[in-house]
């Protein structure tokens, strides 16, 4: 059971419209210390006009911690990166990855998280990258993304959470521990009346965290489940537990990427849409642009918005960062904000819509399935997972 924190004042953020001009002012208001990590850090428009905010705080004396995964920041390394560097920005790579990533169990496990802390007293945690909003498969519309804006208790735990995981990659860098000294202290004073938790994904203590949270909620849903997620391929315990809650008469909704950027995992989801469909689980594919949300809304009450996929990488192998709010004024916000992009931007499927697809079509979601169950195989996971 998710242990949560009362008094938070906790903001949704739609989209890179909304998320990054609050952050960017966050950053040009510190004083003292920013940490931030992001998986992708592109060097177009939006990239390095927050790199531009984050060397201004660090030419007034605030103490920038930059972490960057070295897979997901590539183009970084080479474009931003030696600029920040020379600006006084301190720069570490999480896993500095040159080529494309082997299936090779440690080349897979990245550093996926989304979350920036101001002067230890504001938090953005959510699934946005550094990076436009209308790139990487652009249309007429901004990638469709949560974030959260956060100030209250839940801050100690963030910025506990960013400056041991700051320690251990300077460690590993540099092989010799590196004091990090704590300019901003977490600002825990009641902010509002929201009750949340912080949870993580890593590879020792917190291995399960953000899975079981989504099951737990999942196994007490009585009314509704509704899950937005960009990469969804769900293991076989997230899988029963949809379909025990679907058999107790939950009404379940999902909504899943329509335009891919990643083809071969979105043919591997589809190859899962009959055994939702056949049993009662709604399906609904969006379109207007990219879905990279990874966001969900439980019986009205319980919400999670964060970086982690429902699928083995997020849920297994990645370092993730979720926050897990219950609060009904909350939940009916990112509701409605989901329910507004699936009458808008989203197109509902059925059973007959899979039965007519072209042969050829069904054939590559099967061998995309059996492809990213073997990558699976190949990285050390499977059985339940």
């Amino acid at each position: 059971m998710t242990v949560l924190a009362g008094g938070n004042a906790i903001v949704l953020l739609e989209n890179g419209l909304q998320y990054f001009p609050a952050l960017e002012g966050e950053i040009e208001g510190a004083r003292r210390e920013i940490y931030f990590q992001t998986y992708i850090f592109d060097p177009d428009d939006t990239g390095r006009r927050v790199a531009a905010a984050l060397v201004r705080a660090a030419s007034r004396g605030v103490a920038v911690h930059l972490l960057v995964d070295g897979f997901g920041g590539r183009a970084f390394v080479r474009e931003l990166m030696p600029d920040l560097v020379s600006c006084g920005v301190q720069v570490l790579i999480y896993r500095m990855e040159l080529r494309a990533m082997s299936l090779r169990r440690h080349r897979l496990r990245r550093m996926h998280r989304k979350v920036a802390v101001i002067d230890g007293r504001v938090a953005f945690v959510g699934g946005i990258n550094v990076v436009d909003d209308y790139a990487r498969g652009a249309t007429l519309q901004p990638r469709y993304d949560y974030a959260v804006r956060i100030e209250g208790p839940l801050l100690e735990p963030i910025l506990e959470s960013a400056q041991r995981l700051w320690r251990m990659v300077a460690w590993a860098s540099l092989r010799r521990r590196v004091a990090v000294p704590v300019l901003a202290p977490a600002r825990v004073t009641e902010a509002g009346q929201i009750r949340a938790a912080f949870l993580i994904r890593d590879n020792l203590r917190h291995r399960y965290d953000i899975e079981n949270a989504y099951l737990d909620a999942i196994g007490r849903a009585r009314h509704e489940i509704v899950i937005a997620n960009a990469y969804f391929f769900p293991g076989r315990r997230f899988r029963r537990a949809l379909v025990d809650a679907a058999e107790r008469g939950v009404k379940i909704i999902l909504l899943l990427q329509g335009l891919a950027d990643h083809p071969v995992q979105q043919y591997a989801t589809r190859a899962l849409y009959p055994f939702f469909l056949e049993r009662g689980i709604r399906l609904f594919e969006y379109h207007r642009s990219v879905l990279h949300a990874k966001v969900a809304v439980v019986d009205g009450c319980w919400v999670t918005v964060g970086s982690s996929n429902i699928d083995v990488f997020s849920l297994l192998l990645a370092r993730e960062a979720n926050v897990v709010i219950e609060d009904t004024d909350f939940a009916t916000q990112l509701r409605a904000s989901l329910d507004a992009a699936m009458c808008e931007g989203a197109r509902e499927l059925h059973q007959a819509d899979w039965r007519h697809l072209p042969r050829l079509r069904r054939a590559l979601s099967w061998l995309a399935y059996q492809g990213v169950r073997l990558a699976i195989g190949i990285a050390g996971y499977g059985g339940k997972h």
